[in-house]
């Protein structure tokens, strides 16, 4: 079976969050896009220590879409350099897993 994956990717905010996860799924780039609440960053950019409130999403998708969906968190993120971490999927229901899978096969136009 195709290996399914978690992506992890932090927005601003709650209306980023919520048009880029419905972007994902609508182009079958993910099964599932999880939005938890709000959460607060610390990090290093351009030399200083910056804080600021994120939203995380947890994108369930299958390794064959990685690349295509890594594309469109770049084009669709208001952010210059994005946090995009994917980790793979060890174990899980096995039924899960095959739907992750399923709905991120793209559509066949016949």
């Amino acid at each position: 079976m195709e290996q399914a994956i978690l992506v992890l990717t932090n927005v601003p905010d709650a209306v980023t969050a919520d048009a880029l996860a419905r972007r994902i799924v609508e182009h079958r780039l993910a099964a599932c896009v999880s939005r938890l609440p709000g959460g607060q960053s610390v990090y290093r950019w351009q030399g200083a220590i910056e804080t600021s409130d994120e939203v995380t999403l947890m994108i369930k998708t299958a390794q064959a879409r990685y690349a295509e969906l890594e594309t469109t968190i770049k084009a669709w993120h208001p952010y210059q350099l994005p946090e995009i971490i994917a980790l793979p999927i060890i174990e899980g229901s096995a039924r899960y897993l095959e739907w992750i899978v399923q709905e991120t096969k793209k559509d066949v136009h016949v």
